[in-house]
């Protein structure tokens, strides 16, 4: 019988725009969420995506080759970009998706802990271009291919190839993807990701 090992997809509410990419031998996950929850870490860590596979190691490995320009330490597994593109990756691998799952079982956190992350995660607002400064009738350029653009059209919508939409449905259907990602990485101003745009507009400020 094969050896099943998890790969793991993390997102953090104090760590906004970093995905943490890591594998694990342990079948519960919650107990990996635990065990990276220590004293430094304010709030419990998410799991976005996990699936199982035979070959964690390489699939790990290819993972943070890939993103390696957008790595923020060579000794921590941690990426920014969103957790969209490393899960997009593994779905291409036909890994085993285990994310809900693995979801299901018991956490060994207070519910209050788990409560705060995500508490804290939904206070920051949605995009809005006007209070980013990003006038209407402003191009948006896709960061995977710069052929692909987007036409800004109100606060919160946009127009792809003729249709008005929501930004996030206009990145999921310009990327051909089957879910939701947040879009804000995947689009530039000026030159400039709306990620980065979208930090310097609803700083990052904590109780």
């Amino acid at each position: 019988m094969p050896q099943y090992c998890i790969v793991y997809v993390l997102s953090n509410a104090a760590m906004p725009g970093l995905v943490k990419i890591g594998m694990t031998e342990n079948e519960d996950a919650q107990i990996r969420l635990a065990q990276l929850y220590t004293t430094g870490v304010p709030f419990p860590f998410t799991l976005e995506f996990a699936c199982r596979v035979t070959n964690a190691e390489e699939v790990e490995r290819a993972l943070h080759t890939a993103f390696a320009p957008q790595r923020v330490n060579p000794r921590r597994e941690f990426f920014q970009i969103d957790p969209g593109q490393a899960i997009a990756i593994l779905r291409l691998l036909n890994t085993e998706d285990a994310t809900q799952e693995l979801s299901a079982q018991q956490s060994t956190l207070q519910p209050s802990e788990v409560a705060a992350g995500e508490q804290f995660r939904s206070r920051r607002p949605w995009l809005n271009f006007i209070e980013m400064n990003i006038p209407i009738g402003s191009t948006l350029v896709s960061t995977a291919d710069p052929n692909i653009t987007i036409t800004v059209t109100g606060s919160r919508k946009v127009r792809l190839n003729d249709a008005e939409m929501s930004i996030t449905a206009a990145t999921r259907e310009a990327l051909a993807l089957g879910y939701n990602v947040a879009p804000a990485p995947y689009w530039t101003f000026n030159g400039r990701k709306l990620s980065e745009i979208y930090d310097e507009t609803y700083p990052l400020v904590s109780e």
